[in-house]
């Protein structure tokens, strides 16, 4: 037999629910869920066009309305296979409970390509709540020459309306907002019909677990087909139903489930593949009614683009000549707007200096807040430019082809494809990138990504890098274009990512995995950046960057003045104020740590902002500023940090500081475990403080034996 489809959306009876009431957007990865979101709500979370920007579910308010809107990851199914699409799975599970349901379901869809995209669409209409589709990127849809009778598809999918929309014109927003003020009230459990294509040979194994389930359909919120087709692809499905039934009838379905699977195997169909043939049936019989494309054999721009960009030996060319022109750009773009910041930092101080009268308040505001959040800020420039590119790489479609590229590596090494793309988020921050390992399915593969991942140079790491290059190697050019500073930037980037790599390798080498999932990923068409994306994604970054340095930068800039300024004895009056820091707290404690840290090229000074750079990585900046001007005196304005810093030495009259030093010292940042925030998602992420002791450890023991290697290293081959 075939299943009828449901020509219209079930009228529900109303149920009176706690306010306020609440809306859900649920779609495939990379259909615009989060973007339309961002309309609906004002908000500006980030987006882009490769999927799994949106791993765990985001809440805000509907514009000017007191309806909450709940933004959930992308998912391809309700049939989880990974954390996040489990998330969702859970959160539409949790709609049989009583109270539970919301008011209406934006399914949102990519209006080029349905026959995917309506696949989670179905699934979510039969729950019978009120479901507003929205066809998502029609603007591309008119330039394909693709034509959809919207109101025989609102008629064949059962929907409560469907609207064309656009979330990079603003497109269709107004009327989705009208759609769902037309609703009143959440419905009341009444599942829909199933939107199936299937006989009723392959229904038969079934049949007995059918008849049990619709016997306690009301009583029980049970959807008898759709339950029993998942109940016998997935053992873990029964988790959902188990809160209806009673003991002995959860036995009695366990054993319809096994006497049903045996029937399959012996009829040689998989279980598994049930639901999405029965499913992609039925979205073909829709489409060829209501769906018409120009059949004209053409390749897209995309298409044409990719057989360049991705070409196994072109491709790789490519990306590096990207990342050089990037990195160099870091350098060049950014020196004037960091020459204009210092200069503003150095006019501040020396009003402040020049206004205010001797005393520990004009040490504190001078050597303490202005020097040390100050000379943190001036790296400002390069944080904007870094994000700005990256955004311009998430946008327009290319990070995807990057982890297309790389995935062959990752093949080769070991390490899940899925991993990929969190490792490139964790350029800009660790933090998402961990996040965004959910999308990994196997727990093993992705506890792998989540303790490499911060090998990866986060964005907090770059004002360090910046000032040890700036300050110590040389501004030499190479062909007329590449700049030694940012190839060497460059090379701090490769260095963490080659080690991921070998670390891999030695898992794969010593642990090998019997079996892996595929890596499928799809390629988003191109397109070019939406400003507005692109301008929320730098303005978050750079307000996050100032934030820091109004908060805890700043704060732990005072603690450092006090360190260092402190104890004041009597018998200090006759000692020099770089002998007066030596003796301070933050002096003795530096000192302490020397022993350990002197192999390796560090003096006291660095091990004081290694220490504090516990707190955000560019607190080791903010520290060498307030140490090196409370050593100036009190004659001195703001001292120019990269000045002070050439010109430090030992009372031998070594060079504190050298190439060699400030290489040493960057390797040390590229390995250490120094972010606070990254080891406490790593253990929200793995439920246990395991995993965030084994990676301070792993990344504390391979930045100090790295840091060692290149010094002495270094020092033998006479570079010392």
């Amino acid at each position: 037999m075939k299943l009828p489809h449901s020509k219209t959306q079930k009228s529900a009876k109303k149920t009176a629910v706690s306010e306020p009431p609440w809306i859900s957007i649920i779609g495939n990865p990379n259909s615009g869920k989060t973007a339309i979101f961002n309309h609906l709500t004002g908000s500006n979370h980030k987006v882009g066009n490769y999927p799994g920007v949106t791993v765990e579910k985001r809440t805000g308010w509907l514009k000017g309305r007191k309806i909450m809107v709940h933004d959930l990851p992308g998912a391809y199914s309700l049939n989880p296979k990974s954390q996040d699409e489990k998330i969702v799975a859970d959160a539409v599970q949790s709609w049989r409970f009583p109270g539970q349901r919301p008011l209406a379901v934006l399914a949102v869809v990519d209006a080029t390509n349905l026959s995917r995209n309506l696949y989670l669409t179905l699934q979510v209409l039969e729950w019978g709540i009120p479901t507003i589709v929205v066809l998502n990127m029609m603007d591309e849809v008119r330039k394909r020459d693709i034509a959809i009778d919207l109101n025989l598809l609102r008629e064949r999918l059962g929907a409560y309306a469907v609207i064309p929309a656009s979330a990079k014109t603003g497109e269709g927003m107004k009327a989705i907002v009208e759609a769902l003020l037309s609703l009143t009230a959440p419905a009341e459990f009444y599942p829909d019909e199933s939107r199936f294509t299937i006989d009723e040979a392959r229904l038969a194994p079934l049949a007995e677990l059918i008849a049990f389930l619709e016997t306690h359909r009301r009583r029980a919120a049970f959807f008898p087909l759709m339950d029993s087709l998942r109940l016998a692809a997935e053992d873990r499905y029964a988790a959902y139903l188990q809160p209806f039934l009673e003991p002995e009838e959860v036995t009695l379905v366990s054993e319809k489930v096994q006497q049903a699977r045996r029937q399959y195997a012996e009829m040689g169909i998989s279980c598994k593949a049930l639901e999405s043939t029965a499913r992609y049936a039925y979205i073909d019989s829709v489409l060829a009614s209501t769906f018409s494309e120009d059949k004209i054999e053409k390749k897209s721009f995309s298409e044409r683009l990719d057989s360049v960009v991705s070409h196994p030996l072109g491709g790789p060319l490519i990306l590096l000549l990207i990342l050089g022109f990037i990195f160099n750009a870091i350098f060049s773009w950014a020196q004037y707007p960091m020459e204009w910041i210092e200069s503003g930092v150095g006019w501040i101080g020396a009003r402040a200096n020049a206004l205010m009268p001797e005393g520990v308040l004009k040490s504190l505001l001078v050597d303490g807040v202005i020097a040390g959040v100050g000379n943190v800020v001036v790296f400002l420039p390069q944080i904007v430019l870094l994000i700005f590119f990256i955004s311009l790489l998430e946008d327009s479609g290319y990070i995807a082809r990057m982890a297309f590229i790389l995935d062959r590596l990752m093949n080769k090494i070991g390490l899940h494809g899925k991993a990929v793309l969190p490792m490139l988020s964790g350029f800009a921050c660790a933090i998402p990138g961990i996040m965004a390992s959910r999308t990994i399915d196997n727990w093993r593969d992705r506890l792998i990504a989540i303790l490499l991942i911060p090998l990866m140079s986060c964005s907090a790491r770059l004002p360090v890098y910046v000032l040890l290059i700036s300050a110590f190697i040389p501004q030499t050019t190479f062909w007329g274009f590449l700049q030694l500073q940012g190839l060497v930037l460059a090379g701090m980037y490769f260095l963490g990512f080659f080690t991921a790599v070998v670390i891999s390798l030695l898992i794969k080498k010593f642990k090998p995995v019997k079996s892996t999932s595929q890596f499928i990923l799809e390629l988003p068409p191109y397109r070019a950046p939406m400003l507005r994306s692109v301008w929320w994604k730098v303005y978050d970054s750079a307000k996050l960057f100032l934030v820091n340095a109004g908060s805890i930068i700043l704060a732990i800039s005072i603690i450092l003045w006090f360190l260092a300024s402190y104890p004041q004895p009597e018998e200090s009056a006759g000692l020099t104020a770089k002998e007066k820091v030596e003796q301070s707290y933050a002096g003795r404690i530096g000192q302490f740590i020397e022993p350990v840290i002197e192999p390796l090229g560090f003096d006291w000074k660095m091990g004081v902002g290694l220490i504090a750079s516990f707190a955000a990585r560019e607190v080791l900046i903010s520290s060498f500023a307030t140490i090196y001007n409370l050593e100036a005196g009190d004659d001195e304005n703001i001292v120019p940090l990269i000045e002070a810093m050439r010109n430090d030495r030992y009372p031998d009259g070594r060079p504190v500081f050298s190439v060699l030093v400030a290489v040493s010292l960057m390797v040390y940042f590229v390995y250490a475990a120094q972010c606070m925030a990254t080891f406490a998602i790593v253990k929200r992420e793995t439920n246990s403080w395991r995993w965030p002791l084994v990676m301070m450890a792993y990344m504390t023991a391979l930045a100090y034996l790295a840091a060692l290697a290149v010094y002495q290293g270094g020092r033998l081959l006479g570079w010392g």
